[in-house]
């Protein structure tokens, strides 16, 4: 069997366990087909989720949802101010051994487990935000001198609230960069709103079966990090993101009015995960730049700052990354 043959036969494995994910969640979850693809795309490219959204709208919900149908360790984590790093990764605590001895025991904090929910993580102190840096990054914990991997795999869900909201603190651009997407929850339409109603008036909560195993959705990561991008592809994505820049030459004028510093590399990484998942779900065994303008919104929204001028003038953030990607032309290539 060629290698591209081989290929289309596992892309073709993984249309299918996707749509079946999606499926087992639309059981419980109403509406949102848009955000729920772009989730499972994050998930499959091995990336961490920022939900935003005001209370209510069922993000909560939607994390836990997610880990029935993957079958995987759930952890939750609920920020409040008073939440300090060790609650969340661990603690030494002192032990007595079978010989009488006292001895140091590490307790695993909630991080330890495959899905982690940090509900409302921008209500966490930065110091307790911080914590989660190495976490999201390296996939471990360091304690006492002490490097603890945790379970493969492994991914950060975290919902906040609009900023605007009182008693919350931003998230430093350093972590939020840590996000593969930053996706923005809707406020339901009338017709979603009745089907919940008519959904959740009862007290009995949808049964969900568990669609694929962690081994698999490890093996699908790696089947969808093969699928080959071009170099016109790559070149593409890579303008796209020094056009958030304000000092590159070229730029729309907003971007050098409004914006401080433009996307970083990672969102350059994001741009071509999340475009290789969107490429496989089409049945492609080619990444086009239709799948990187696609992912550019949610990988790039969080990752574009704003100056002082365009603060105080309230600049849409996603408006503007949305001129970017709009003023970036495809160099004829489809």
């Amino acid at each position: 069997m060629s290698n591209n043959s081989e290929l289309e036969e596992n892309l073709d494995r993984f249309q299918k366990k996707f749509g079946e994910m999606k499926s087992e969640i639309q059981k419980a979850i109403v509406g949102y087909d848009e955000l729920l693809t772009n989730t499972l795309v994050a998930v499959f490219s091995k990336g961490h989720i920022l939900l935003e959204g005001v209370p209510g709208l069922g993000k909560t919900y939607l994390v836990q949802t997610l880990s029935k149908a993957m079958g995987l360790a759930p952890g939750r984590i609920q920020c409040t101010p008073d939440l300090m790093p060790a609650d969340i990764l661990g603690t030494h605590i002192v032990n007595e051994n079978e010989e009488g001895r006292r001895v140091m025991h590490f307790e695993q904090g909630p991080v330890f487990a495959n899905l982690i929910l940090v509900d409302e993580i921008n209500r966490a102190t930065p110091k307790t935000q911080a914590a989660l840096l190495e976490v999201m990054q390296e996939g471990a914990v360091t304690s006492g001198g002490e490097t603890m991997p945790l379970p493969k795999p492994f991914f950060v869900m975290a919902t906040q609230n609009p900023m605007e909201m009182e008693g919350t603190y931003p998230l430093p651009e350093a972590q939020a960069d840590r996000f593969l997407f930053k996706l923005k929850v809707p406020f339901p339409d009338q017709e979603t709103l009745v089907e919940i109603s008519r959904r959740t008036s009862a007290f009995d909560q949808p049964e969900l079966s568990r669609v694929i195993s962690g081994e698999e959705l490890l093996e699908f990561q790696g089947i969808v990090a093969g699928v080959p991008v071009a170099d016109h592809v790559t070149e593409y994505a890579a303008r796209v993101v020094l056009a958030t820049h304000p000092e590159q030459e070229g730029g729309i004028d907003q971007v050098g009015e409004y914006v401080s510093y433009g996307a970083s590399p990672r969102g350059m990484q994001s741009l071509i995960r999340g475009a290789r998942v969107l490429c496989a779900l089409d049945g492609r065994t080619a990444v086009s730049t239709e799948d990187v303008r696609r992912v550019a919104l949610p990988a790039l929204r969080h990752r574009v700052i704003l100056n002082f001028q365009g603060e105080a003038e309230s600049v849409d953030i996603d408006g503007l990354v949305q001129e970017v990607i709009d003023s970036v032309p495809t160099g004829g290539f489809a």
